[in-house]
Protein backbone atom coordinates (compact mmCIF):
# COMPACT_ATOMS: atom_id res chain seq x y z
CA UNK A 1 0.00 0.00 0.00
CA UNK A 2 1.55 2.89 -1.07
CA UNK A 3 1.83 5.90 0.76
CA UNK A 4 0.75 3.96 3.96
CA UNK A 5 1.96 3.35 7.27
CA UNK A 6 1.24 -0.09 8.12
CA UNK A 7 1.17 -1.65 11.59
CA UNK A 8 3.65 0.59 13.72
CA UNK A 9 3.12 2.74 16.82
CA UNK A 10 1.03 -0.42 19.04
CA UNK A 11 2.56 0.99 22.15
CA UNK A 12 -1.19 2.56 23.51
CA UNK A 13 -4.15 0.76 22.38
CA UNK A 14 -6.37 2.08 25.65
CA UNK A 15 -9.01 -1.06 25.10
CA UNK A 16 -7.08 -4.42 24.38
CA UNK A 17 -3.53 -5.77 25.36
CA UNK A 18 -1.02 -4.70 23.13
CA UNK A 19 0.13 -8.57 22.24
CA UNK A 20 -3.59 -9.84 21.52
CA UNK A 21 -3.76 -6.68 18.72
CA UNK A 22 -0.61 -7.28 17.79
CA UNK A 23 -0.95 -10.61 16.47
CA UNK A 24 -4.56 -9.78 15.45
CA UNK A 25 -3.20 -7.05 13.51
CA UNK A 26 -0.34 -9.61 11.99
CA UNK A 27 -3.04 -11.68 10.66
CA UNK A 28 -5.30 -9.49 9.07
CA UNK A 29 -1.85 -8.18 7.32
CA UNK A 30 -1.13 -11.32 6.40
CA UNK A 31 -4.74 -11.93 4.67
CA UNK A 32 -4.84 -8.76 3.12
CA UNK A 33 -1.34 -8.90 1.25
CA UNK A 34 -2.64 -12.80 0.11
CA UNK A 35 -5.98 -11.47 -1.09
CA UNK A 36 -6.62 -7.98 -1.18
CA UNK A 37 -10.56 -9.01 -0.58
CA UNK A 38 -12.80 -8.53 2.00
CA UNK A 39 -16.51 -9.47 2.96
CA UNK A 40 -19.17 -6.86 2.54
CA UNK A 41 -22.81 -6.83 2.01
CA UNK A 42 -23.41 -5.58 -1.58
CA UNK A 43 -27.22 -4.46 -3.37
CA UNK A 44 -27.10 -7.03 -6.46
CA UNK A 45 -29.83 -5.39 -7.60
CA UNK A 46 -32.45 -2.63 -6.56
CA UNK A 47 -35.46 -3.81 -4.28
CA UNK A 48 -36.30 -5.18 -1.67
CA UNK A 49 -34.39 -6.32 1.71
CA UNK A 50 -33.66 -9.86 0.08
CA UNK A 51 -31.20 -8.14 -2.52
CA UNK A 52 -28.60 -7.78 -0.29
CA UNK A 53 -26.05 -10.10 -0.22
CA UNK A 54 -22.70 -10.89 1.42
CA UNK A 55 -19.71 -11.28 -1.01
CA UNK A 56 -15.97 -10.57 -1.58
CA UNK A 57 -14.67 -7.74 -2.86
CA UNK A 58 -11.89 -5.61 -3.05
CA UNK A 59 -10.20 -3.77 -0.76
CA UNK A 60 -10.78 0.10 -0.70
CA UNK A 61 -7.86 2.13 -1.88
CA UNK A 62 -6.19 4.59 0.97
CA UNK A 63 -5.74 7.93 0.05
CA UNK A 64 -2.71 9.71 1.64
CA UNK A 65 -4.78 12.12 3.59
CA UNK A 66 -7.45 8.89 4.77
CA UNK A 67 -6.91 6.03 7.26
CA UNK A 68 -8.22 2.58 7.15
CA UNK A 69 -10.16 0.70 9.56
CA UNK A 70 -10.92 -2.38 10.39
CA UNK A 71 -14.73 -2.33 10.91
CA UNK A 72 -16.12 -3.14 14.21
CA UNK A 73 -19.19 -2.20 13.59
CA UNK A 74 -21.81 -0.04 11.72
CA UNK A 75 -25.07 1.19 12.00
CA UNK A 76 -28.24 0.97 9.89
CA UNK A 77 -29.63 4.51 8.35
CA UNK A 78 -33.24 5.32 6.83
CA UNK A 79 -30.61 6.10 3.70
CA UNK A 80 -29.39 2.78 3.50
CA UNK A 81 -32.94 1.45 2.60
CA UNK A 82 -33.62 3.88 -0.19
CA UNK A 83 -29.96 3.26 -1.27
CA UNK A 84 -30.83 -0.08 -1.68
CA UNK A 85 -33.74 0.92 -3.84
CA UNK A 86 -32.31 2.98 -5.70
CA UNK A 87 -33.32 6.40 -4.44
CA UNK A 88 -30.03 7.24 -2.51
CA UNK A 89 -27.10 7.12 -4.39
CA UNK A 90 -23.27 7.09 -2.99
CA UNK A 91 -21.84 10.46 -3.62
CA UNK A 92 -19.31 10.22 -6.39
CA UNK A 93 -16.36 8.07 -6.51
CA UNK A 94 -17.48 6.69 -3.00
CA UNK A 95 -18.18 3.32 -1.67
CA UNK A 96 -20.94 1.36 -3.21
CA UNK A 97 -21.38 -0.23 -0.03
CA UNK A 98 -24.31 1.06 2.38
CA UNK A 99 -23.55 2.48 5.50
CA UNK A 100 -23.06 5.86 6.98
CA UNK A 101 -21.08 5.44 10.31
CA UNK A 102 -19.13 2.47 11.46
CA UNK A 103 -16.79 2.20 14.45
CA UNK A 104 -13.14 -0.53 14.51
CA UNK A 105 -9.75 0.09 14.30
CA UNK A 106 -7.00 1.92 12.49
CA UNK A 107 -5.01 -0.48 10.60
CA UNK A 108 -3.04 2.05 8.14
CA UNK A 109 -2.97 5.84 7.55
CA UNK A 110 -1.91 7.79 4.53
CA UNK A 111 1.11 9.90 4.50
CA UNK A 112 -0.28 13.03 5.17
CA UNK A 113 -2.78 11.99 8.34
CA UNK A 114 -0.69 13.60 11.61
CA UNK A 115 -3.17 13.06 14.47
CA UNK A 116 -4.25 9.69 14.09
CA UNK A 117 -2.34 6.35 14.32
CA UNK A 118 -2.51 2.25 13.77
CA UNK A 119 -3.78 0.96 16.68
CA UNK A 120 -6.60 3.71 17.35
CA UNK A 121 -9.71 2.55 18.21
CA UNK A 122 -12.33 4.99 16.71
CA UNK A 123 -15.75 6.05 15.03
CA UNK A 124 -16.31 7.37 12.09
CA UNK A 125 -18.74 9.67 9.70
CA UNK A 126 -18.80 8.31 6.38
CA UNK A 127 -20.39 8.54 2.99
CA UNK A 128 -20.70 4.78 2.34
CA UNK A 129 -18.54 1.51 2.90
CA UNK A 130 -20.02 0.85 6.61
CA UNK A 131 -21.38 -2.51 5.53
CA UNK A 132 -17.71 -4.02 5.02
CA UNK A 133 -15.27 -5.33 6.98
CA UNK A 134 -13.06 -2.63 5.95
CA UNK A 135 -13.46 1.26 5.16
CA UNK A 136 -11.01 4.06 3.73
CA UNK A 137 -12.21 7.38 6.10
CA UNK A 138 -11.08 10.92 5.73
CA UNK A 139 -8.55 11.59 8.69
CA UNK A 140 -11.36 14.79 9.51
CA UNK A 141 -14.54 12.50 9.91
CA UNK A 142 -13.01 10.42 12.69
CA UNK A 143 -14.00 10.46 16.08
CA UNK A 144 -11.80 9.07 19.18
CA UNK A 145 -14.33 5.69 20.14
CA UNK A 146 -15.71 7.70 23.64
CA UNK A 147 -14.35 6.09 26.68
CA UNK A 148 -17.33 4.55 28.91
CA UNK A 149 -18.87 3.20 25.46
CA UNK A 150 -17.85 -0.41 23.55
CA UNK A 151 -16.58 0.08 20.59
CA UNK A 152 -19.53 -1.61 18.59
CA UNK A 153 -21.82 0.91 20.74
CA UNK A 154 -19.76 3.95 19.34
CA UNK A 155 -21.16 3.18 16.11
CA UNK A 156 -23.96 4.10 16.66
CA UNK A 157 -23.30 7.82 17.35
CA UNK A 158 -21.52 9.42 14.30
CA UNK A 159 -24.27 10.03 12.05
CA UNK A 160 -27.00 10.90 14.35
CA UNK A 161 -24.70 13.55 16.64
CA UNK A 162 -23.68 15.29 13.39
CA UNK A 163 -26.79 15.26 11.91
CA UNK A 164 -28.35 16.61 15.07
CA UNK A 165 -25.54 18.78 15.53
CA UNK A 166 -25.54 20.50 12.39
CA UNK A 167 -29.03 21.10 12.58
CA UNK A 168 -38.38 15.22 17.79
CA UNK A 169 -40.64 13.64 15.17
CA UNK A 170 -40.15 10.61 15.29
CA UNK A 171 -38.29 10.87 18.41
CA UNK A 172 -38.12 6.57 19.16
CA UNK A 173 -36.07 6.47 15.91
CA UNK A 174 -32.06 6.54 16.60
CA UNK A 175 -31.64 9.74 15.91
CA UNK A 176 -35.15 11.08 17.89
CA UNK A 177 -33.02 9.10 21.30
CA UNK A 178 -29.67 10.93 20.46
CA UNK A 179 -31.90 14.42 20.28
CA UNK A 180 -33.99 13.83 23.16
CA UNK A 181 -30.85 13.19 25.31
CA UNK A 182 -28.28 15.85 24.19
CA UNK A 183 -31.21 18.47 24.20
CA UNK A 184 -31.65 17.49 27.94
CA UNK A 185 -28.09 17.99 28.50
CA UNK A 186 -28.64 21.59 27.10
CA UNK A 187 -31.52 22.26 29.02
CA UNK A 188 -33.78 22.15 26.28
CA UNK A 189 -37.67 21.00 26.58
CA UNK A 190 -37.87 18.46 24.64
CA UNK A 191 -41.39 17.33 22.73
CA UNK A 192 -41.26 14.13 20.57
CA UNK A 193 -44.13 12.43 19.02
CA UNK A 194 -44.24 8.51 18.32
CA UNK A 195 -47.09 5.83 16.96
CA UNK A 196 -47.26 3.58 20.31
CA UNK A 197 -47.25 3.16 24.04
CA UNK A 198 -44.30 1.67 24.45
CA UNK A 199 -41.87 4.23 22.54
CA UNK A 200 -43.14 6.81 24.58
CA UNK A 201 -41.98 5.02 27.63
CA UNK A 202 -38.92 4.70 25.82
CA UNK A 203 -38.64 8.49 24.83
CA UNK A 204 -39.60 9.44 28.56
CA UNK A 205 -37.12 7.35 30.01
CA UNK A 206 -34.47 9.25 27.91
CA UNK A 207 -35.52 12.14 29.65
CA UNK A 208 -38.52 13.95 26.75
CA UNK A 209 -41.20 16.26 28.37
CA UNK A 210 -44.15 15.67 26.31
CA UNK A 211 -44.63 12.86 24.36
CA UNK A 212 -47.87 12.54 22.42
CA UNK A 213 -49.19 9.73 20.41
CA UNK A 214 -49.37 11.05 16.93
CA UNK A 215 -51.70 8.19 15.94
CA UNK A 216 -54.56 8.66 18.83
CA UNK A 217 -53.76 12.54 19.60
CA UNK A 218 -53.38 15.72 17.17
CA UNK A 219 -49.85 16.79 18.02
CA UNK A 220 -50.59 20.64 16.89
CA UNK A 221 -52.82 20.84 18.98
CA UNK A 222 -51.29 19.11 22.28
CA UNK A 223 -47.92 21.45 21.37
CA UNK A 224 -50.38 24.57 21.40
CA UNK A 225 -51.65 23.57 24.48
CA UNK A 226 -48.43 22.75 26.85
CA UNK A 227 -46.95 25.95 25.37
CA UNK A 228 -49.48 28.30 26.43
CA UNK A 229 -51.73 28.69 23.40
CA UNK A 230 -55.29 30.55 24.67
CA UNK A 231 -57.33 28.68 20.91
CA UNK A 232 -55.42 27.25 18.41
CA UNK A 233 -55.13 28.83 14.95
CA UNK A 234 -54.30 27.10 11.77
CA UNK A 235 -51.97 28.60 9.49
CA UNK A 236 -54.42 27.12 6.57
CA UNK A 237 -57.46 28.79 7.43
CA UNK A 238 -56.61 32.20 9.30
CA UNK A 239 -54.16 34.69 9.37
CA UNK A 240 -54.26 35.08 12.85
CA UNK A 241 -51.77 33.16 15.45
CA UNK A 242 -51.21 32.40 18.61
CA UNK A 243 -48.11 33.13 20.08
CA UNK A 244 -47.44 29.50 20.99
CA UNK A 245 -45.80 26.65 20.05
CA UNK A 246 -42.28 24.96 20.05
CA UNK A 247 -38.87 26.89 18.25
CA UNK A 248 -37.23 23.79 16.64
CA UNK A 249 -38.60 21.06 14.80
CA UNK A 250 -36.59 18.11 14.10
CA UNK A 251 -38.72 15.88 11.25
CA UNK A 252 -38.24 13.02 9.10
CA UNK A 253 -41.57 12.06 8.32
CA UNK A 254 -41.54 14.79 5.38
CA UNK A 255 -44.75 15.36 3.23
CA UNK A 256 -47.89 14.41 5.23
CA UNK A 257 -46.60 16.29 8.65
CA UNK A 258 -44.99 19.44 6.58
CA UNK A 259 -48.15 21.61 7.30
CA UNK A 260 -48.57 20.76 10.74
CA UNK A 261 -45.21 21.25 11.80
CA UNK A 262 -45.46 24.96 10.44
CA UNK A 263 -48.83 24.98 12.33
CA UNK A 264 -46.48 23.44 15.63
CA UNK A 265 -43.82 25.86 15.24
CA UNK A 266 -43.94 29.74 17.15
CA UNK A 267 -42.59 33.44 15.71
CA UNK A 268 -39.31 32.84 14.43
CA UNK A 269 -39.47 28.98 14.97
CA UNK A 270 -37.24 26.57 12.51
CA UNK A 271 -38.47 23.77 11.04
CA UNK A 272 -35.48 20.86 10.14
CA UNK A 273 -36.45 18.70 7.27
CA UNK A 274 -33.93 15.44 7.52
CA UNK A 275 -36.45 12.51 5.90
CA UNK A 276 -39.43 11.53 4.28
CA UNK A 277 -41.23 8.83 5.28
CA UNK A 278 -44.39 10.28 5.16
CA UNK A 279 -44.05 11.09 1.42
CA UNK A 280 -41.97 13.78 -0.64
CA UNK A 281 -44.82 15.95 -1.90
CA UNK A 282 -46.58 18.56 0.40
CA UNK A 283 -49.24 21.45 0.19
CA UNK A 284 -47.70 24.78 1.60
CA UNK A 285 -49.82 27.80 2.65
CA UNK A 286 -46.65 30.88 2.32
CA UNK A 287 -48.63 33.10 4.52
CA UNK A 288 -48.06 30.73 7.31
CA UNK A 289 -43.87 31.36 6.77
CA UNK A 290 -44.47 34.83 6.01
CA UNK A 291 -46.69 35.84 9.10
CA UNK A 292 -44.79 33.77 11.76
CA UNK A 293 -41.16 34.24 10.08
CA UNK A 294 -40.62 30.64 9.81
CA UNK A 295 -37.49 28.76 8.09
CA UNK A 296 -37.43 25.67 6.85
CA UNK A 297 -34.08 23.83 6.43
CA UNK A 298 -33.14 20.71 4.98
CA UNK A 299 -30.23 18.65 6.91
CA UNK A 300 -28.58 16.29 4.90
CA UNK A 301 -25.05 15.41 5.60
CA UNK A 302 -23.65 12.36 2.83
CA UNK A 303 -23.37 14.39 -0.35
CA UNK A 304 -21.79 17.36 1.86
CA UNK A 305 -18.36 18.32 0.94
CA UNK A 306 -15.20 16.41 3.00
CA UNK A 307 -14.21 19.81 4.56
CA UNK A 308 -17.37 20.30 5.81
CA UNK A 309 -17.70 17.26 7.50
CA UNK A 310 -14.86 17.44 8.90
CA UNK A 311 -16.05 20.92 10.48
CA UNK A 312 -19.20 19.38 12.01
CA UNK A 313 -17.47 16.82 13.24
CA UNK A 314 -14.70 18.55 14.94
CA UNK A 315 -17.55 20.22 16.53
CA UNK A 316 -19.50 17.12 17.44
CA UNK A 317 -16.70 16.27 19.38
CA UNK A 318 -16.22 19.44 21.27
CA UNK A 319 -19.47 19.59 22.03
CA UNK A 320 -21.29 16.21 22.23
CA UNK A 321 -18.24 14.07 22.67
CA UNK A 322 -17.85 15.19 26.76
CA UNK A 323 -22.16 14.71 27.19
CA UNK A 324 -21.05 10.98 25.75
CA UNK A 325 -18.31 10.37 28.11
CA UNK A 326 -19.99 11.84 30.69
CA UNK A 327 -22.72 8.95 30.64
CA UNK A 328 -25.22 11.90 30.03
CA UNK A 329 -25.95 11.23 26.49
CA UNK A 330 -25.88 7.00 26.12
CA UNK A 331 -26.37 4.46 23.27
CA UNK A 332 -29.96 3.28 22.89
CA UNK A 333 -28.92 -0.26 20.13
CA UNK A 334 -32.49 -1.83 20.01
CA UNK A 335 -30.95 -5.11 18.25
CA UNK A 336 -27.74 -6.23 16.88
CA UNK A 337 -27.06 -8.22 13.35
CA UNK A 338 -24.37 -10.18 11.50
CA UNK A 339 -23.69 -9.13 7.94
CA UNK A 340 -25.10 -12.46 7.30
CA UNK A 341 -28.26 -10.89 8.60
CA UNK A 342 -28.24 -8.08 6.61
CA UNK A 343 -31.97 -8.98 5.28
CA UNK A 344 -33.85 -8.99 8.34
CA UNK A 345 -32.05 -6.10 9.50
CA UNK A 346 -33.55 -4.29 6.82
CA UNK A 347 -36.92 -5.35 7.54
CA UNK A 348 -36.58 -4.55 10.81
CA UNK A 349 -35.61 -1.34 9.90
CA UNK A 350 -38.33 -0.88 7.74
CA UNK A 351 -40.61 -2.22 10.09
CA UNK A 352 -40.59 0.61 12.42
CA UNK A 353 -40.77 -0.94 15.49
CA UNK A 354 -37.54 -1.13 16.77
CA UNK A 355 -36.59 1.76 19.50
CA UNK A 356 -33.15 3.07 19.20
CA UNK A 357 -30.15 2.25 16.38
CA UNK A 358 -29.85 -1.45 14.57
CA UNK A 359 -26.26 -2.29 14.17
CA UNK A 360 -24.28 -4.84 11.66
CA UNK A 361 -21.30 -6.45 12.45
CA UNK A 362 -18.47 -8.47 10.27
Amino acid sequence: MGGLSMFANLGILGRKPVAEEFHKFKLMEAKSKATNKMRAVVIKSYGGPEVLEVQEVEDPTVGDDEVLVQVEATALNRADTLQRKGLHPPPKGGSPYPGLECSGTIIAVGSKVQRWKIGDQVCALIGGGGYAERVAVPAGQIFPAPSGVSLKESASFPEVACTVWSTIHGGSSGIGTFAIQIAKYYGVRVFVTAGSDEKLAACKDLGADVCINYKSEDFVARVKEETGGKGLFSCLNTLKFSRAGVDVILDNVGGSYFQRNLDSLNFDGRLFTIGFQGGTKAELNIACLLAKRLTVQAAGLRNRSTENKAEIVREVEKHVWPAIEAGKVKPVVYKSFSFSEAVEAHRLMESSTHIGKILLTP
